[in-house]
């Protein structure tokens, strides 16, 4: 890996005294703690259930006579009404009628943490530096044992993980057991980087998953025979990964559609080769490549903040890497991807592309994708070197309808 982070593998107490002997306000460490925190929950996917949703039927006059015609619907259908309430309020029909009373056990629930909080969650996410949300960590362990499953989704962005270590463990062991579908799981640092249990990777039945601000199971003592059969949407925030890791990941995961790489705190490798993945989105990370080795089904390949390797003064040049640039640009390689229709944001510059084997230098008519419809760079106008290389990058792309052009400002005084 390229060399670590200095808040990579440091506890809060080392690092406060740290910032003490240094003679550092220790109350910005909450302030950089928070940044992280909100910038993840930036890139979370929202829960399908709010305790705030508007009741469409509100303003419709009762039934004549007070006639209860929603308990007489089949089970199948107040299942699925259950399984679109918040948690406690599917917990509460209970006590409507006998009929409902079952049904909340059967149902596939709905969890999200946020919403144990006193006010539902209604002042948004819990910042840094407040008290631990004890109540809600007690609270989701009470649920999800008395739920016998499955959990349509789990939200858990609320707990301080390495204060509860335990509760965490059987969580995920709960959360396999039971058939969760989808899950966002993100730890509240710090650590920033403490350890996922690779129990996670026991969780067959999950078809979209979420992970912010945790280190990655060490993949190589994870058994072979573990996968995501089910996996079509992987989103991971801030994480912490071996290269093995990704690439253990993205192999377990035959019908993954939709990859999502934002703010990786070490430098990403990214080598794609899957029969259904669509749209892939990196953003907020030091990338040292991206390789598109074979990717029939992918429509979308978009990085935006963008950092090449060579920005960094610590990025020393890997003695296995066979990809990234000597320049310490980072490299683009487009293999077999007929259809791919929106490319961006490409930095002329800072990245090198690639078409099949060969590097765009004129954009010769062998160095072309067709398929590309939709195209965005990200220019530095004043850098010779980068508006030089424009034309050539727009040979590339013969059938291009839109184009978006970011204009980077760039000092230039001396």
């Amino acid at each position: 890996m390229g060399e670590p982070q200095f808040i990579i593998g440091t506890s809060m107490s080392d690092m406060l005294a740290s910032m003490e002997r240094d003679g550092r306000d220790p109350a910005t460490l909450d302030l950089g703690s928070n940044y992280l925190l909100y910038f993840v929950y930036d890139y979370l996917p929202h829960p399908p259930v709010s305790p705030t949703a508007a009741h469409s039927l509100s303003g419709v006059p009762r039934a004549p006579g007070g006639v209860d015609r929603i308990s007489r619907l089949p089970d199948a259908v107040l299942a699925e009404i259950l399984s679109r309430l918040p948690a406690k309020d599917a917990a509460r029909t209970s006590a409507l009628a006998s009929r409902w009373r079952p049904l909340w056990r059967s149902a596939p629930l709905s969890l999200v943490d946020g919403h144990l909080l006193p006010d539902d969650g209604a002042a948004g996410q819990l910042p840094i530096g407040v008290p631990s949300p004890r109540a809600v960590t007690a609270a989701v362990s009470r649920i999800l044992a008395a739920h016998p499953g499955p959990f349509r989704c789990v939200h858990l962005t609320r707990s301080t993980m390495d204060e509860h270590r335990g509760e965490m463990a059987r969580w995920i062991d709960t959360l396999v057991a039971k058939g969760v579908k989808e899950l966002v799981f993100v730890n509240r640092p710090w650590p920033i980087d403490l350890r996922l249990p690779a129990t996670i990777f026991g969780c067959a039945s999950l078809t979209r998953l979420y992970l912010g601000l945790w280190r990655l199971p060490d993949t190589a003592a994870v058994p072979r025979g573990a996968r995501f059969p089910n996996l079509k949407e992987l989103g991971l925030c801030m994480t912490v990964m071996e290269d093995r890791d990704l690439a253990f990941m993205l192999e377990r995961c035959p019908v993954l559609e939709f990859l999502v790489l934002m703010g990786s705190q070490t430098g990403v490798r990214l080598r794609l080769v899957s029969q259904r993945l669509r749209c892939v989105q990196l953003g907020h990370a030091l990338l040292e490549y991206i390789d598109v080795v074979d990717a029939p089904s992918l429509e979308r390949l978009f990085f935006s903040e963008i950092v090449p390797p060579g920005k960094l003064k610590s990025f020393r040049k890997r003695n296995d890497d066979n990809h990234s640039t000597m320049n310490g640009s980072s490299r683009i390689k487009i293999g077999r991807a007929p259809n791919l229709r929106v490319l961006g944001y490409i930095q002329p510059g800072e990245q090198e592309l690639g078409i099949s084997n060969t590097i765009v230098v004129a954009g010769s008519k062998e160095n072309i994708l067709p398929s590309v419809q939709i195209l965005s760079m990200e220019v530095q106008f004043g850098v010779r070197n980068a508006v030089k290389k424009v034309p050539g990058f727009l040979r590339c792309f013969p059938n291009l309808e839109t184009l978006h052009v970011y204009v980077k400002l760039v000092n230039l005084t001396t």
